[in-house]
């Protein structure tokens, strides 16, 4: 039935090949998974001729014409990793004019592709070779610019000496056929070597670029000629678990560590654009804050600054009035201390000359003690007054004068 979900095959049902039909969409290239399921839904997926609007729909991609939106979707194509133990008296090239054995023949897959060498081993040279039918896995491999080291197992005449072994990790200077005969020294190499007799020394020298023939022309210029050259680790892969000339296909977790060491350059160069961005962004935040924090310092000192003042001018202000407060209520006590003094002088003058008036000075003096200037001004005049009637009495006058001689003396 059009659009209805296809059911799922069992385990040892002939159709178990079946998928999920957004997943071979998906593997297509056509879309994201939820995009395809999308697609699906809104009837722009044909199988074998029928729209799918429903879902789940499982399709067999070997099988089943798949269209969508009017394009055909092509069966999904799975690319072959093959290693190789490469015997010696082998070539790499695909098509040899001159007829020799190729390392290709050597390998007879079941599914008849097309495979092709990643990297070359001379014909005199041994080890691991990569056969595959993936081009951009091979580019990456091969390239010097992603890094993928090859090491080698090298065997050399003679006793190889620490100053010659000191030149080949260097690097020394070889024709290079790409600049049209122009000796280029050649990159550094990893050279450990792993013993030496007097007639021969085995090393492992680890290359980071691949010119032809590279490590026996480096031997013949120092004078140690290659007696014996393999090659046992390519990246992450090590030459192990096959005879010379046998083959085998590569197990996931190598096909995976294969693909890492290939992309290692592009995640480190990532990552570095990453840091550069946090340390910008981190710059930019920093200097943003700084600015922040320099404008609340140059508010709050002008506010403080400010608020200082207004307190001084406060404190001074009160300062002065409690000065004023003080001053006037010292004025005041000294003129009632003096106004007190001449009462009293009036007094004493005044019981001499006229008893009467004294005591009633005396009394009005008792009730009003501290009266002030008023209080002393008219006790004054009073006294003033008895003063004068002791004058116009004339033993009243003299007496007056006797006593306050007698008080003088």
């Amino acid at each position: 039935m059009i659009g209805m979900p296809t059911p799922r095959a069992g385990k040892n049902d002939e159709s178990s090949s079946r998928v999920r039909i957004q997943r071979v969409l998906a593997d297509a290239g056509v879309a994201s998974r939820r995009a395809c399921e999308s697609l699906v839904e809104e009837g722009a997926v044909t199988v074998n001729g029928r729209v799918i609007q429903k879902l789940p729909c499982f399709v067999d991609p070997e099988s089943d014409r798949i269209f969508c939106n009017g394009r055909r979707i092509e069966k999904p194509r799975r690319h072959h990793y093959i290693m190789l133990f490469k015997p010696r008296g082998f070539v790499c090239t695909s098509n040899d004019p001159e007829g020799r054995k190729r390392a290709l023949d050597l390998v007879d897959h079941p599914s008849g592709v097309r495979l092709f060498s990643v990297g070359r081993l001379d014909i005199d040279s041994s080890g691991l070779l990569l056969l595959t039918d993936d081009g951009d896995l091979a580019n990456r491999l091969t390239h010097p610019s992603f890094e993928v080291h090859k090491g080698y197992d090298v065997t050399v005449r003679g006793r190889l000496e620490e100053e010659a072994v000191e030149k080949l990790r260097r690097g020394l200077y070889l024709s290079d056929r790409r600049r049209e005969g122009e000796a280029t020294r050649t990159a550094e190499s990893g050279v450990t070597v792993l013993r030496r007799d007097r007639d021969r020394t085995r090393l492992y020298v680890e290359l980071r670029e691949g010119r032809n023939r590279q490590i026996r022309r480096l031997m013949d210029r120092i004078g140690h000629p290659v007696k014996k050259l393999r090659r046992v680790r390519l990246g992450p892969l090590k030459l192990k678990g096959l005879a010379v000339g046998d083959w085998r296909e590569l197990t996931p977790a190598e096909l995976g560590l294969l693909r890492r060491a290939s992309q290692r350059v592009e995640r480190r160069e990532k990552a570095v654009a990453r840091a550069s961005k946090r340390k910008a962004k981190k710059a930019a935040t920093k200097k943003t804050t700084g600015k922040k924090s320099t404008t609340e310092k140059t508010i709050s000192s002008k506010t403080s600054g400010t608020g200082d003042k207004s307190a001084a001018r406060k404190t001074s202000g009160r300062k002065s009035t409690t000065l004023g407060a003080d001053r006037r209520r010292t004025t005041r006590s000294g003129d009632a201390r003096s106004g007190t003094t001449r009462s009293g002088g009036s007094r004493s003058g005044g019981s001499r000359s006229s008893g009467s008036r004294t005591g009633g000075t005396r009394a009005t003096s008792s009730r009003k003690p501290s009266a002030g200037k008023g209080a002393a001004r008219k006790t004054s005049s009073k006294t003033g007054s008895a003063r004068g009637t002791g004058r116009k009495s004339g033993s009243g006058g003299r007496g007056s004068a006797s006593a306050r001689g007698r008080g003088g003396r």
